[in-house]
């Protein structure tokens, strides 16, 4: 098996810099400050980190607990290192001080804002939320997850084309996670209507229940549309992988959400029917 490597979304510096605000800090608000959002410190045994200070080690009991590359922890663990930094913060300070202001680059450099009061959120926030442990390989669909959100903002093209890869690459990695064989070259089209079958989500082969009603049927006619449109899209120019002659003109961030936001909610359907234990398609034949 394959062991995929998931990109943190918070660096260690980053963790480092508050680490260091624990030390003027109790132990007792340290452990409160994680346990407030529901984390909860490690065996101390595990802890890898060596520190003669005991507060930073409180810190990392609870730090190393974390999974930073999953978005739904990295949300709460931001939301704990805002806490640090009203915990760490003097009354009569004005405006943002210096230890402040190094924290907030390193944040930066992860793709995180910090604005004058402490509060810190993302400048391109992860797109998909899923967890994605329980594919056997599943580093297709992390690149250009990153890709979308390193190109969101400042270059749409590339968005639209990092969009259209996705939908691939999710179509691709769940057909072998299914052990279904298809052609390295097998059109985009193709792929989309394979995999979606193999799931049961195509309207014709959708069974009783919620899965086959009328309603269910149209959003699922509509899915493969949406992800045929996206790579349509692309191959109409708009998207980048394909060279022109002149850049396409009027293309704005809002197409690129547009494009974005139809591939993860195609992708999103994937994945939620492969990893179901319920899913119909785990009773078919396949």
């Amino acid at each position: 098996m394959t062991v995929t490597v998931r990109r943190e979304l918070v660096s260690p510096a980053t963790r480092n810099a508050f680490r260091s605000l624990a030390t003027d800090l109790t132990i007792r608000i340290v452990a409160e400050l994680w346990e407030d959002h529901g984390f909860a410190p490690i065996p101390p045994d595990e802890l890898k980190y060596q520190d003669s200070g005991q507060r930073r080690t409180e810190f990392m009991l609870y730090a190393e607990g974390v999974d930073w590359s999953d978005p739904n922890q990295v949300r709460r663990a931001l939301l704990v290192f805002e806490d640090f930094i009203r915990a760490h913060r003097s009354p009569d300070e004005q405006g943002m001080p210096k230890w402040l202001d190094d924290i907030r680059v390193r944040l930066e450099r992860d793709g995180l804002t910090l604005d004058k009061d402490g509060k810190i959120s993302w400048s391109n926030p992860p797109v998909l939320v899923r967890d994605l442990s329980n594919l056997s390989e599943a580093s297709g669909i992390m690149i250009e997850l990153e890709r979308i959100r390193r190109d969101l903002n400042a270059d749409p093209s590339g968005a639209i084309g990092a969009s259209k890869q996705l939908i691939e690459a999710t179509a691709k990695t769940a057909l072998r996670e299914m052990n279904i064989e298809v052609g390295r070259n097998t059109a985009l089209p193709t792929l989309i209507s394979t995999v979606q079958k193999a799931l049961k989500l195509d309207a014709g082969s959708a069974p009783e229940g919620p899965d086959g009603s009328k309603a269910v049927k149209k959003i699922l006619s509509g899915s493969v549309n949406i992800a045929v449109g996206v790579a349509e899209l692309r191959n109409q120019g708009f998207g980048s992988g394909h060279g022109q002659v002149s850049a396409p003109s009027g293309l704005g961030v809002r197409h690129a959400r547009l494009t974005v936001n139809a591939a993860v909610t195609w992708c999103e359907l994937i994945l939620d029917t492969l990893s179901d234990p319920a899913a119909p398609w785990r009773g078919a034949k396949i």
